[in-house]
Order: C-alpha cells, then sequence, then structure tokens
C-alpha cells in the first residue's frame, strides 16, 4: 500500500480529468509570433523531458518482462507480491447450491490461505465475506440478493466501530448478473466468476483501496489442476475432487454453459494426485465432481489424443460434433478406483448420454465404486425432452435404465426433473409421474420450471405454464418420488447394509448417522462393538468407520437398524444393497441442487 500512497498524487487532484486539444494562436506580427513559439517550445521540451525520465506504463502492468525495459528488478515481484497479501485478515465463506460451489470455495480458501488470510466461521469477526453463488434458479439468486441486503446493513454498523468489512460475490451468478451487482445499491465490493478465482487477492487489494473489483471472464483452459483444495468435509471422512468444469451440452432451459463455460478436464495425473493425498490423509469417500462428470476428457497428453470417436449412450445424440480421442471417464474411474481399496468413490452430476456399457461393468465389477447412479430425465415426455434440447426419447431413457439394471442388479437410482417448462401439457406431466413410477427411483430432486435468460428458451420458447400449475405438477410429483422411496426401502427390512459413519444424528446424540453404498441415510444406537464380528473386544463407533447395520425399520427417506459390526469394504467380501435418500421438502426443493 506504500507503493499506491506514493503514485497517488500522480492520478488524483481536486479536479476530474480534462481532455486538452491543440489550439493555433494568432498574433498581430512577426515578432510577437517568433517569440511566442520560442517559449511555447521551450515549454514543450521541458515537458518531454519530464515525463521521458518518469514511469512508463509498463511500470503500470504486472508481471512485465524485465528484459522489455532494463530498471525493473525482482523486487518489483515481491512489493506486488507485498501488496496481495491477506495480512491475517479474517474471511468468512458463505456457499449457494451445488456441490461444485462447495468445492470452489475450498479452492478460493486455498488461494486465499496461501497469501496469509484467516478463515473464520464467525461472521461478526470477519474483515471479508465471499459469498459463493447459484444461478440456475431465481430462487437462488433471490436469496443473495436478501443476503446481501442483511450484510449491507452489518457492514454500515461496522463503519462506526471497526475496519471496513468487504462483502464479495463467487461464482455463477457473478457472472450472470455482473452489471446489477455492481449498480444495484451498490452493496458489492468484489465480483469474481468461476474461472477468476486465482485473481481474488488483487480483486480485494483493490477494493482495499475503495473501488469496486471484478473479474468474471470465462476460460477455456482453466481447471485449477495445481490448486490443492483446502477440506472441511465434516470430521474429515469425506471429499469433494473436481475433475472437470463447464457443460457443452446446451440444454434449453440450462443456464450453466452461460456461467460455467465450455467443458475442460483436469489432466489425470493431477486428478490421482489429490485423491492418493486424501488417501494418505484416511479420507473414506470421495466424490468426483463435473458440471457433466462423465463427458471427462483428458486430452492434456500426446499419447490421449486418438482418434476414436467418444461413445454415447444406445440411442442418445448430442447437440455439438462427436468428439474424438481423449482419456475418458472410465479410464479415469477405473485409476482412481485402484489407488485406495477401502475408499468409497462416487461420482456427480452426470448426463444419461455418457454411460456406455464399459462404464456401467467398471462400477459392476470395483467393490469400492459405488452402487448408485444419478440419471437425470428432466421429464418423461418425448415432447417436452425434445424442447429441452436433452438429446433422447423417453424410451431411450427407459432402454438405458433397463441396461443398467441388467448390468448392476443392486442398482440405485436418483434423478432430476423440471415441472411445467415451456408447452408442457397435463398429458405430458402425466407421462412424467408414470415414468416415475415405472424406474423407481430413491432419491428426486423435483424443481418447478424458472426461465433463466441468455438460455435457448428464453430467445425461442413461451414460459407459458401458469405459476399455480407448476406448483401443482411439482407437488404430485413429489408425493409418487415418495410412494416409490418408501416401496423400494422397505424392501431393504430385514438385510444388512455397509454404513459409513458422519457422526452423531442431528435428533439424538444417543444415536449415530452414515450412509449406506447407495447414499440413503441409516441412523442407529451409539454403542460399543466388536472390532471384527468374530472377535470379543470392542471399541466405540467413531465417525470415518465402516460398520455393518441390521436394517429393522425404513421410511421414503431414511432407514434404521442395529449396529452389528466394525468391518471395512474389503472386509465384507461382498458389496451390500442400498439404497439412496430421498431428500425433497416441501415446496420441490432440495439439499443439493443439480442441473443435467
Amino acid at each position: 500500500m506504500v507503493f499506491f500512497r506514493t503514485l497517488k498524487p500522480l492520478f488524483t487532484g481536486s479536479r476530474p480529468w480534462i481532455h486538452v486539444r491543440c489550439i493555433q494562436l494568432r498574433y498581430c506580427s512577426n515578432v510577437a509570433t517568433t517569440s511566442v513559439n520560442k517559449r511555447g517550445r521551450t515549454t514543450v521540451d521541458k515537458f518531454k523531458t519530464h515525463l521521458s525520465s518518469g514511469p512508463s506504463f509498463k511500470d503500470f502492468i504486472k508481471g512485465v518482462d524485465a528484459a522489455q525495459h532494463g530498471h525493473q528488478s525482482d523486487t518489483d515481484d515481491d512489493l506486488y507480491e507485498d501488496m496481495e497479501m491477506g495480512n491475517s485478515r479474517k474471511v468468512y465463506f458463505e456457499t449457494y447450491g451445488c456441490q461444485m460451489n462447495e468445492n470452489d470455495t475450498e479452492i478460493a480458501w486455498s488461494i486465499l490461505q496461501k497469501k496469509g488470510y484467516q478463515r473464520t466461521v464467525y461472521l461478526n469477526e470477519a474483515d471479508v465475506v465471499l459469498l459463493v453463488t447459484c444461478s440456475i434458479r431465481e430462487k437462488a439468486e433471490q436469496t443473495i440478493w436478501n443476503r446481501l441486503q442483511e450484510l449491507t446493513v452489518m457492514k454500515r454498523r461496522r463503519l462506526r466501530t471497526h475496519a471496513p468489512m468487504k462483502i464479495g460475490i463467487l461464482g455463477c451468478m457473478a457472472e450472470r448478473l455482473k452489471t446489477e451487482l455492481l449498480e444495484r445499491e451498490k452493496l458489492v465490493d468484489v465480483l469474481a466468476g468461476p474461472d477468476a478465482y486465482r485473481d481474488l487477492p488483487r480483486l480485494l487489494t483493490v477494493a482495499d483501496g475503495g473501488q469496486q473489483a471484478s473479474n468474471v471472464l470465462l476460460s477455456l483452459e482453466e481447471t485449477y489442476a495445481d490448486i490443492m483444495p483446502v477440506q472441511h468435509a465434516p470430521h474429515g471422512h469425506s471429499a469433494f475432487v473436481s475433475i472437470m468444469r463447464g457443460c457443452d451440452n446446451m440444454c434449453s432451459y440450462c443456464i450453466v454453459p452461460f456461467t460455467r463455460g465450455r467443458e475442460r478436464s483436469r489432466p489425470v495425473s493431477s486428478i490421482l494426485d489429490e485423491v492418493r493425498m486424501l488417501s494418505d490423509q484416511g479420507v473414506k469417500e470421495v466424490t468426483l465432481l463435473g458440471q457433466n462428470v462423465n463427458s471427462y476428457r483428458d486430452t492434456s497428453e500426446e499419447q490421449f489424443c486418438g482418434s476414436d470417436l467418444t461413445r454415447l449412450s444406445p440411442g442418445f445424440k448430442t447437440v455439438y460434433r462427436s468428439k474424438r480421442g481423449g482419456l475418458r471417464f472410465s479410464d479415469l474411474l477405473d485409476q482412481v478406483s485402484r489407488i485406495d481399496p477401502d475408499m468409497r468413490i462416487r461420482f456427480t452430476s452426470p448426463h444419461p448420454k455418457d454411460f456406455p456399457d464399459e462404464v456401467l461393468h467398471l462400477i459392476a465389477e470395483r467393490g469400492n465404486v459405488c452402487k448408485q447412479i444419478h440419471l437425470p430425465a428432466q421429464s418423461g415426455s418425448s415432447q417436452v425432452l425434445k424442447a429441452m434440447r436433452r438429446g433422447y426419447t423417453r424410451e431411450a431413457y427407459l432402454d438405458l435404465v433397463k441396461s443398467i439394471k441388467r448390468i448392476i442388479p443392486d442398482v440405485s437410482l436418483s434423478s432430476d426433473f423440471i415441472s411445467g417448462f415451456c408447452g408442457e401439457s397435463e398429458d405430458d406431466h402425466q407421462q412424467t409421474l408414470s415414468l416415475i413410477r415405472e424406474v423407481g427411483y430413491n432419491v428426486g430432486f423435483l424443481f418447478a420450471y424458472s426461465m433463466r435468460k441468455k438460455t435457448h428458451a428464453h430467445h425461442r420458447l413461451q414460459d407459458d405454464v401458469p405459476a399455480e400449475v407448476k406448483r401443482r405438477r411439482v407437488e404430485e410429483c413429489i408425493t409418487v418420488f415418495r410412494e416409490e422411496a418408501a416401496r423400494v426401502n422397505a424392501a431393504l427390512i430385514g438385510s444388512t447394509q455397509l454404513v459409513l459413519v458422519e457422526g452423531d444424528s442431528k435428533r439424538s446424540a444417543e444415536e449415530l448417522c452414515g450412509r449406506a453404498d447407495g447414499n440413503l441415510k441409516v441412523i442407529f444406537p451409539k454403542e460399543d462393538l466388536a472390532v471384527q464380528a468374530a472377535e470379543s473386544n470392542t471399541a466405540p463407533i467413531t465417525a470415518g468407520d465402516y460398520v455393518l447395520v441390521k436394517i429393522l425399520s425404513a421410511n421414503s427417506q431414511s432407514m434404521r437398524g442395529q449396529a452389528l459390526s466394525c468391518s471395512s469394504l474389503r472386509g465384507t467380501g461382498k458389496n451390500y444393497e442400498t439404497l439412496p435418500e430421498h431428500e425433497v421438502d416441501e415446496r420441490g426443493s432440495t439439499m443439493i441442487e443439480s442441473c443435467h
């Protein structure tokens, strides 16, 4: 900041900048003209000399090669680094939306931590408040606007007694609503889009100088492959690993390609290094993340770049030209699953088009790859699916479901559905309900349609389903989902499930809670258990333990049981049937939002 203060007189003053133009002076005699011209040339020459001895434009650009101007030294780079240091200021994160945003929070924190910032979980201690945002639905954005109003009130109070608090918006909403966020009541100091987190230290430095700062440029290459996220999973037993970013599908309702950009995949080597590190730290479950996670395609090395076309699920197509070469998702899943046989592997959020048979067979064969597949349908009507530009029909989707259940008999399925999309008729809605019944999902992410600007639907279609009809239809979908989930989960009563313990149950400190292979919540009494089924030695159960639980009751959202013994993925010698949790509330919202 000393550097900035030194330069300040060069750029600030009591009067604004004015445009200067040359004016030809007229005089009455040659003598007067000669005298004045001579004085003018002298003044100009002096000004040119003074200007040439001062700093050049390159001196104000960070990172200019020293070879281009001889007077830059290593000290200049150190000076820039010092200006971007956090100096132990405390940063507070609030994360909204999908699991990718959870991972983005960890990436942003890793970048700031290296610059000397400290993290706090107490809002009243924060010097910087960063909201990691979601734009997938209007309701998500309105939640952020309301929160900004609350934070602004707190910021104004802080001005009286503390140093100014800075407010920043990160993620999809920063990219989509940059103009509104900067100009609407001036609620925000910093904006950083999903591909601009590396720039956060500089943006915060600019904000410290009293200016608004933003960087919302999308990248064709940024994957943060060299940034090791700072994991903050509960008890450290599970973690997210981002493997790709962006989306090329261009579904007509979806804003993600416009807020997250084009698809690009992390090099497989960097992903494997991160998973190995997590295994060494004792993490028992890793979820591979991506906006279209199973379209992963690593082309970072020449030997990966063959000419083979990307294989799709039978009967599916894309709006873009078929891609060639690259290390595919099945190759990555194969290598990740070999790192630690006692570490569960999950992945989300996939697209149904990217489930060729080799992916399904790999899931069936590997004991540590969870037998749970998220299979977003969005609608049960072929007519609506065509308007959505999903690339498949109802019949192709059901054929894929049959193939999955044939190859992975104990699989559990979840899905996304949108009610009230443009042009959806009552018959289309009934087809969606029948699809839910026919497939038998265990978890549902259901929402009323919310039109987003920039999307194909916004430009080409009419949002013609009344709001009250959307609400009714999504409520009917939720009801059917719950009926199916209760039926499927009830079939597991009497079975034994391998559960990864997460910690105490939210409702009782006398009970523990964990998740089975299919992601369904399992609750059981807290008690000491035999270390192995045949042993008499007992020990308390802790978060991160694998426990065999006999299921005694079940409903649409969870199961209850009795713990039998501690175990492990390798120790069970079999894959236990499990089914995921049905996590929908009365309004059609869910715990984790998905876009595919």
